[in-house]
């Protein structure tokens, strides 16, 4: 598998957010994730690509705690997935907006701030945090695609996380709110948080400081993406992804043999 520098932590690097070894996963009788052994830096925007099917959905499932796994290890943040120490330090935004939409937006972060137990004045910074200032009386049920998206956003952000996991968060959204996503992502990035965000798009992989590539339940390469054009001689790269898939496949069929 190909991997950069930046999954190596010794010395006076801190310790990952996550640390994952030999993660198995069975979904339907099938292998959905497969002997994963894997480590995300803190700080960091790390981007967790491959085409849908390929297991992303079900390895951040893993990292928050709400699949149950095969074999393996998933610590985060020093703890056991989904252990009770996470619970304010791990947010979760899943593909479909987890909004009240009969709710205004500022109703329903302050549910999740109530959920949570943190304080009236945490839901006002998490929707300025997303920019909704504006939208803050309005119905869930009125916004946008992409309104609706950062309202979700808020509400993971109510707890101030330490790790936001993001499960294909663009989907469906047109270029113009995908780079404003990104913008708030990125603005999240540099107030400290560690974002793992995932993706069948491959353009935007560029967004990210670090890249975990993934096909068929298996994690082909741990990189970046200026690593991964380099490593793989391609400037596009959807057209470096495929390199590596195809690297895979015949490494796959030389041991086969």
């Amino acid at each position: 598998m190909m991997t950069s520098s930046m999954d190596e932590f010794s010395g006076t690097n801190p310790a990952p957010v996550v640390d994952i070894t030999g993660l198995q996963v069975n979904r339907g009788g099938r292998p959905a994730v497969r002997d994963l052994t894997v480590r995300i830096a803190r700080g960091a925007i790390t981007g967790l690509l491959g085409p849908s099917g390929c297991g992303k959905t079900t390895l951040m499932r893993c990292i928050v705690g709400t699949q149950i796994i095969a074999g393996g290890t998933v610590t985060v943040l020093g703890h056991p997935a989904g252990s009770a120490p996470l619970r304010h330090r791990v947010g979760y935004v899943t593909q479909d907006p987890t909004i009240y939409n009969d709710l205004r937006v500022i109703d329903n972060v302050r549910y999740f701030a109530a959920l949570y137990g943190t304080s009236p004045d945490s839901a006002a910074r998490a929707i300025r945090a997303v920019g909704l200032d504006d939208h803050r009386t309005a119905y869930c049920g009125n916004l946008s695609g992409g309104q609706r998206t950062r309202a979700s956003l808020a509400c993971a952000l109510v707890s101030e996380p330490e790790l936001l996991v993001l499960d294909e968060p663009t989907v469906g959204l047109d270029p113009v709110l995908r780079v404003d996503l990104w913008e708030q992502f990125n603005a999240l990035s540099r107030r400290g948080t560690t974002l793992l965000v995932s993706s069948h798009v491959m353009d935007e992989a560029d967004h990210c400081g670090d890249l975990l590539l993934m096909r068929e339940g298996r994690l082909l390469a741990h990189t970046t993406p200026d690593q991964l054009r380099k490593d793989t001689a391609c400037t596009s790269l959807e057209e470096a992804f495929l390199t590596v898939i195809r690297r895979s496949a015949t490494a796959g069929s030389n041991r086969a043999d």
